[in-house]
């Protein structure tokens, strides 16, 4: 019996080193991130995101322990004061930042990797039919979030898919399909740019880079330039054609004038 209390503190213990641990690694990714975090006190207290991952710390292992409705309990209530949704099922490791927060939403079978940064708007969701849920519920049915990846303010990433270490999603975009490391996708859907990062910097919203044109626009101001070179070669040939009926009239209008001419009227008082 002293062997499983022992067992049990020594569990709790490791429990407890490990959610410190996360903690002051949220800590640090929210002072390195945001430039307006001015110390130590003010992300503890003015910060959404360290506000919800408390909650989250906390309710993670109960949930694995096999409770219920404790950890989505609390996880309803750090809902509440911080407008961030965080199922207690999902897997987020440290260094986590919801910058802003509000309206971040991470499905139960999500998974987060170390120092990801979400901003506010963005949905880690499944895509599912809502039917039959009694055999999805082991089921994956969101996201996977590598290291390092960084998702702009109201992006979409839908499904059991992959987004790699350092990859970077733009604002608003709808991912869809699994997203290569270090790329950056854009759009809806979201399409990846011919660029590859091959740094970890911080990119705030996750583009910061972007070209002056993407890909669509390129080509869709080819197809304009191509109309109106079309346009002035009809232009064009409209201009020979009337230049070449004009030239064919001529002799046509000459002879008629000639023929015209040469029919007179009759004489006066020839009917008398």
């Amino acid at each position: 019996m002293m062997g499983d209390i022992r067992e049990s503190y020594l569990t709790y213990e490791r429990g407890r080193s490990i959610i410190l641990t996360k903690l002051a690694q949220d800590i640090a990714a929210i002072r390195q991130r945001d430039p307006a975090a001015s110390g130590l006190l003010s992300c503890i207290l003015l910060y959404p995101s360290f506000h919800v991952m408390f909650a989250y710390r906390v309710a993670h292992p109960l949930w694995r322990a096999g409770l219920r409705l404790l950890p989505r309990l609390m996880m309803q209530i750090a809902r509440w004061m911080t407008g961030i949704e965080i199922h207690p099922g999902a897997q987020i490791e440290g260094g986590f930042f919801a910058d802003h927060g509000m309206g971040v939403v991470i499905g139960e079978t999500s998974i987060v990797g170390k120092n990801v940064t979400l901003y506010h708007g963005v949905t880690l969701g499944g895509i599912m039919p809502a039917v039959d849920a009694q055999s999805q519920r082991c089921v994956k049915r969101h996201p996977t979030l590598e290291d390092n990846v960084i998702v702009g303010a109201g992006a979409q990433i839908l499904g059991p898919i992959t987004v790699g270490v350092g990859a970077r999603v733009g604002g608003n975009s709808v991912v869809i399909r699994d997203v290569s490391a270090g790329q950056t996708v854009v759009g809806v859907p979201a399409k990846q740019l011919n660029q590859k990062r091959s740094d970890d910097s911080f990119d705030a919203y996750g583009v910061t880079d972007l070209p002056f044109e993407d890909s669509q626009a390129r080509i869709v101001k080819a197809l304009f330039l191509e109309v109106e070179k079309l346009r002035r070669d009809l232009k064009q040939m409209q201009d020979a054609v009337g230049q070449n009926m004009t030239a064919d009239d001529g002799p046509h209008q000459r002879k008629t004038a000639a023929s015209q001419s040469s029919v007179r009227p009759p004489e006066a008082g020839l009917d008398k």
